[in-house]
């Protein structure tokens, strides 16, 4: 018999991936790429959809209005400043979806009124309530967020949610903006203004947690017990400095711990978890680490042999959670070298990913040659291949030959050969090592030096034939720009993915 689920008790999940995630230094996303992670958020079936920021720049205007006119089912939501020429920007980017929601902030503790904008509690209550009412000539969904709650004096928090209800915002949402707070002291927050604002059942109180002290979920949650309904996060914790809460552990708690929540639900579709949290690593060349919760490489994983003995004898005794809750199925081999097109791009539909014909053909090509390479393909390895389809569309080089002679008594020398539109271009270059060889190669024909920031390797799937995975990110003067690259060898991948971050360079400026 299913449990009828009462819509007082959903907790509405706001995925701020596309917003507050591509924050994150390093992981900008193109337009496609936007297109592609929203449209997998829509299968998740998350709520709403931070689209992005419509004033900081026409890219993300145009991202948000593709968003907004493309995706169905969440609500698109864009953020705005209590500024009147962001609000008209925003209001204009979400105008064409279906559910379309304005967010706005303005930051209301002691430090940010006297430092950053060095105004009054008058001033600000003032400007609030004039926006919020100026973003209802657009639509009839706002958000209004009082930036740095958790420092706000609580009085003058209370002040500012109930004027905020009263001018019109549907939704307030409770930023934790510097990750201040600690759970009991955040979950009173919430709890006060249930108490100190007289129509505070008129909105959705929501809170969007910041993860400086590590406590972004476990602080989400202490809010939601206290009567919080939407939680803002994003896939894999992803956001500025060391990030928000992580969609996938929030849900993940909901649904496991319904001991502690009572009735709480989400409508998230949790199967669909994983597959969004390789996505967003992918585009974004940030990589998941191993022990990270739900999703992390060794989240199921059991060393210990006390442990595979109970696991063996029962799942429960050391798994609160089902690997296929989340999406994540048995590695298995899907695909080999006999395979067709047809085969293979269904495969890829499956996963989520969808390819141009042009794309489709790159990504087979290599899928031929690495089958030739290794024995068994898995999901992981597709993955890789499409995300280098999706490159092979825009890049400005092309890697087309990388030989490197490296000993423990040799000079490490790497020759490239990097193809760009007609041109053929060949250069040759010494380093440290193989690694340092041909990057400095890339670097002289493409005139573009790059500082490595951070570079990390590790097996994309299993044996001794697996592709090596390479996430690098290159600081190219005040730009921060992260790729990833895959193959069965360590320094071609290293060669791709600093390739790639180059490419994404010439992107970002238009050439």
């Amino acid at each position: 018999m299913t449990t009828r689920r009462s819509a007082k008790d959903k907790i509405i999940i706001f995925d701020t991936t596309l917003r507050d995630g591509e924050q994150s230094p390093g992981a900008s996303l193109n337009h496609r790429e936007k297109m592609e992670l929203a449209h997998q958020l829509a299968k998740m079936k998350v709520d709403v959809i931070e689209a992005g920021f419509p004033i900081a720049s026409p890219d993300d205007f145009n991202a948000v209005k593709a968003i907004a006119e493309t995706i169905k089912g969440p609500a698109i939501c864009g953020l705005a400043r209590c500024i009147d020429k962001d609000i008209e920007r925003c209001g204009e980017a979400v105008a064409p979806a279906g559910k379309s929601r304005i967010h706005v902030f303005l930051a209301t503790s002691a430090i940010h009124r006297q430092f950053k904008l060095k105004k009054a509690r008058s001033e600000i209550l003032k400007q609030a309530v004039a926006s919020i009412k100026y973003a209802r000539t657009f639509c009839d969904d706002i958000e209004f967020s009082p930036e740095d709650a958790s420092r706000t004096e609580p009085d003058f928090l209370a002040e500012m949610v109930e004027a905020a209800i009263d001018a019109g915002a549907g939704t307030i949402n409770i930023p934790d903006t510097v990750g201040y707070s600690i759970p009991s002291e955040f979950g009173s927050v919430i709890a006060r203004l249930y108490d100190d604002v007289p129509n505070i059942n008129d909105a959705i109180i929501s809170v969007h947690c910041h993860n400086d002290l590590g406590l972004s979920v476990s602080n989400s949650l202490a809010a939601v017990q206290n009567g919080a309904r939407q939680v803002e996060c994003t896939i894999n914790g992803l956001g500025e400095r060391a990030g928000n809460a992580a969609l996938e552990e929030v849900v993940m708690a909901l649904r496991t711990r319904s001991d502690q929540f009572g009735k709480l639900w989400t409508g998230v579709k949790t199967e669909k978890i994983y597959q969004a949290s390789r996505m967003v690593s992918s585009l974004t060349g940030m990589q998941v680490q191993r022990n990270k919760a739900i999703v992390g490489a060794n989240a199921f994983a059991h060393e210990a042999g006390i442990h595979q003995d109970g696991v063996l004898k029962n799942r429960e005794t050391y798994e609160i959670m089902r690997p296929e809750d989340i999406g994540l199925e048995a590695v298995e081999l899907v695909l080999g070298k006999h395979s067709g097109r047809h085969a293979f791009r269904h495969r890829l539909k499956k996963m989520g990913i969808d390819l141009t014909a042009e794309e489709l053909e790159v990504s087979y090509k290599n899928f031929i040659a690495l089958a030739d390479k290794k024995k068994n393909i898995y999901d992981d390895d597709l993955v890789m291949l499409a995300r280098e389809g999706m490159e092979s569309s825009m890049p400005a080089y092309v890697l087309d030959y990388l030989h490197v002679a490296t000993g423990t008594s040799t000079v490490p020398t790497a020759t490239v050969r990097l193809i760009k539109g007609d041109e053929v271009i060949q250069d040759a270059s010494c380093g440290d090592g193989p690694v340092d060889a041909a990057l400095k190669t890339i670097e002289r024909i493409t005139g573009l030096n790059g500082k490595l920031l951070d570079f990390s390797l590790q097996a994309v799937t299993i044996g001794k034939d697996a592709m090596g995975e390479v996430s690098l990110r290159v600081g190219f003067g005040s730009d921060v720009i992260s790729a990833k690259a895959a193959s069965t060898d360590i320094v071609e991948a290293a060669a791709k993915a600093y390739l790639a971050c180059s490419n994404r360079l010439l992107i970002k400026q238009g050439k």
